[in-house]
């Protein structure tokens, strides 16, 4: 149901525009140097545009996506651009071939749904969980799940691994998770 909810807010052109401006705006409310993203998969927000025009803001500024370099294993973020090179990874989705990689500030995380109080629905692989508890270095990134509105639920089933996103951005704005 929430898949089938997300193609559907995800053919519309205007939400498209609007989620992108809103994960700029999300950019700009943290000020991150160094953002972590996702090659969309059908139905999902493609990001993509939205981090060509972030880079552009400063040379500083770097990009990257996740590869798998093993199933079951956390996500390496290696460092994108508009014209990397890009190879087929595990589950059939494109993954950086620069080998470099890049220790992100901020997590973009695709959600298939979504509750208040920060927790995401994902495909069930647990890449992101795993990811995030085994972070390097005592700083976390900040996790910020992008979404359709339609794939907001009142509250999602939660694993003991679960770990909640620090705020979901929306085509209608940012949702800073309940707290408490």
């Amino acid at each position: 149901m929430l898949l089938e909810a997300r193609l559907q807010a995800a053919s519309e052109p205007t939400n498209n525009a609007a989620l992108g401006r809103r994960v700029l705006d999300a950019l700009k409310h943290f000020d991150a140097q160094s953002v972590g993203f996702y090659w969309p998969l059908p139905g999902e927000f493609d990001a993509r545009a939205a981090i060509s025009i972030w880079l552009t803001g400063s040379p500083q500024r770097k990009a990257s996506m996740p590869i798998i370099k093993e199933r079951g294993l956390p996500l390496e973020f290696h460092a994108w651009s508009p014209d990397t090179p890009m190879k087929i990874g595990h589950h059939k989705i494109a993954e950086p071939t620069t080998g470099r990689m890049v220790i992100p500030e901020l997590l973009l995380v695709p959600c298939v749904g979504f509750d208040a109080d920060g927790y995401r629905l994902g495909y069930g692989g647990g890449y992101y969980d795993r990811t995030l508890a085994g972070w390097p270095g005592a700083k976390k990134p900040i996790t910020v799940g992008v979404a359709y509105d339609a794939c907001r639920t009142p509250a999602l089933e939660r694993e003991v691994h679960d770990i909640p996103l620090d705020m979901i951005v929306t085509e209608t704005g940012l949702h800073a998770r309940a707290v408490g």
